[in-house]
C-alpha cells in the first residue's frame, strides 16, 4: 500500500493520459465516418499517430536532459492538448493527421519521463511490484478509454474539449507532487540492426504484432460500422480487445517460461490466423458473437510483442538491455505507421474482411519463418524471464531490463 502511495501522483497521469489520448484513435475514425472523410483519409489519421509516436520516443530522453522532466512533460502535454483542441477548429484529414502527430508525440513524451522517474525512484525489492501495478493501471485505463467513445459523440467539439481537459489534468498530479526531479537518464542509443543480429524472428514478430494491433485499433471502428455495429458497440468491440490482451498476458507467460518461445509465438500466430479468418468470414453474426471474435482476437495476437522481447532478450547480454528495448520499440513504431493505411486501402478495395485477411497473412508469413528460424540455430541455451513488455517509450528497457537479467529461466527447450 505504502509503495501505491508513493507512486500515486505518477500513476494518476498515466491514467488520465490514457483516458485524453488513448482514446483519440476511435474517436477519430468515427468522427471522420461524420464528416465523409475517405477510408484512406482515415488510415493516414492512425499512421499519423504513430510517426509522431517514434518522434517522441526519440526526442524525449534528450529534452528531458535539456530543461528537466517537469518542463517536458508539461511540453509534450500542451502538444497534446493543442492537438485535441484543434480537431473541431479544422475539419480537414490532413489538417487532422498533423494533430494527431502532436497526439503521438505527447503519449510517447509523457510516458518517457513517467517511467525515468519510475526507474530513478524504484529498488531491486520494489521493482516487480511497481511494474505490476504499472501495468494494470496502464491497460485498466487503457480499457476505460475505448469504453469512453461509447459516451463522446463524433465529431463536436465536447468531445474533442472533454479529451484535452483530461490531458491537461494530467499534468497536476506529476507537477504538484512533492517528488525529487531525479537525474536525467543517458538517452538510449537507436541501433535497429542490434534486433535484426540478436534475431531475425523477434523482428519479423514486432512487425506483425504491430500489424494486428495498429490496424485494430486505429482502423477497427471502420470494420466495425461497416458490419452494423453502434458507436456503443464499437467501443465495446474495442475494449474487449484489450480484455482479451491482457487476459493472455499470465497463461502465455507461463507457455514461454517453460517452452521454446519459438513454438509459443507459432503457436500464437496460428491462433491468430484462425481468429482472423473467422472475424472475416463471420462479421454478419449478432453483436455478442463479434465481440467474442474481437476478444479472441486480442487473446491471440495482443502478447506477441512481449513473447518477441523474452525471445530476442534470450541472446544479448545485461549490456545491451536498454538499447535492444529501444530498437524493438523502433520495429513496431515502423510496422504500427504502416499498418493503419494498408488496411484502410484494403478495406477500400475488397471490404471490412479484408483488413482480417492482411493480418490473417501477415500471421502466416511469421508462422513460416519461425519454422525456417528453427532450423537455423537452436533455442537459447539460458533464458530470461518473460516479461509483460509494454510499448511506451524506448525508456521501458530501463525498467524491465534488471528483471530479466535476475531471473534467468535457466534452461533451453
Amino acid at each position: 500500500m505504502r509503495l501505491l502511495v508513493s507512486f500515486a501522483a505518477l500513476f494518476l497521469s498515466v491514467v488520465l493520459l490514457q483516458l485524453s489520448n488513448g482514446g483519440v484513435g476511435p474517436l477519430d475514425a468515427l468522427s471522420g465516418l461524420a464528416l465523409d472523410y475517405t477510408t484512406a483519409q482515415i488510415g493516414l489519421l492512425g499512421s499519423a499517430h504513430f510517426f509522431g509516436f517514434f518522434l517522441g520516443c526519440w526526442w524525449a530522453p534528450r529534452l528531458m536532459g535539456t530543461v528537466g522532466h517537469s518542463r517536458a512533460f508539461a511540453a509534450f502535454t500542451a502538444a497534446g492538448a493543442i492537438g485535441l483542441l484543434g480537431h473541431m477548429m479544422v475539419t480537414d484529414p490532413y489538417a487532422w493527421a498533423i494533430m494527431r502527430v502532436a497526439s503521438g508525440l505527447c503519449v510517447a513524451g509523457c510516458y518517457t519521463v513517467i517511467e525515468a522517474w519510475l526507474q530513478a525512484k524504484v529498488t531491486n525489492a520494489t521493482r516487480g511490484r511497481t511494474m505490476g501495478i504499472y501495468r494494470v493501471v496502464d491497460m485498466g485505463a487503457s480499457l476505460a478509454a475505448q469504453l469512453l467513445i461509447s459516451v463522446l459523440p463524433p465529431a463536436t467539439y465536447f468531445s474533442y474539449n472533454l479529451m484535452a481537459l483530461l490531458c491537461c489534468a494530467a499534468l497536476l498530479p506529476l507537477t504538484l507532487s512533492r517528488l525529487r526531479q531525479p537525474e536525467t537518464p543517458a538517452a538510449p542509443r537507436l541501433r535497429p540492426m542490434l534486433l535484426l543480429a540478436r534475431s531475425p524472428l523477434a523482428t519479423a514478430g514486432v512487425l506483425v504484432a504491430a500489424l494486428s494491433s495498429a490496424s485494430f485499433r486505429m482502423v477497427g471502428p471502420l470494420y466495425g460500422q461497416q458490419v452494423g455495429l453502434a458507436v456503443d458497440q464499437i467501443a465495446g468491440f474495442l475494449a474487449v480487445f484489450v480484455l482479451g490482451g491482457a487476459v493472455a498476458q499470465y497463461p502465455v507467460g507461463w507457455l514461454a517460461d517453460r517452452y521454446d518461445r519459438r513454438w509459443v509465438l507459432i503457436g500464437l500466430s496460428v491462433a491468430a490466423i484462425v481468429s482472423s479468418i473467422t472475424t472475416a468470414m463471420t462479421h454478419d453474426l449478432s453483436t455478442p458473437g463479434i465481440l467474442a471474435t474481437a476478444f479472441f482476437f486480442g487473446l491471440t495476437t495482443f502478447p506477441i510483442y512481449s513473447v518477441c522481447a523474452a525471445h530476442a532478450h534470450d541472446f544479448a547480454d545485461s549490456s545491451e538491455r536498454v538499447e535492444l528495448s529501444a530498437a524493438l520499440m523502433f520495429f513496431f513504431a515502423a510496422g504500427a505507421m504502416a499498418a493503419p493505411l494498408m488496411a484502410s486501402a484494403l478495406i477500400d478495395l475488397f471490404g471490412p474482411g479484408a483488413m482480417f485477411a492482411m493480418i490473417a497473412a501477415g500471421h502466416a508469413g511469421l508462422v513460416l519463418f519461425g519454422l525456417l528460424r528453427m532450423r537455423a540455430r537452436p533455442a537459447a541455451a539460458a533464458r530470461t524471464r518473460y516479461v509483460w513488455a509494454p510499448r511506451t517509450s524506448f525508456l521501458i528497457g530501463r525498467l524491465t531490463g534488471r528483471s530479466r537479467d535476475r531471473n534467468d529461466t535457466g534452461n533451453g527447450a
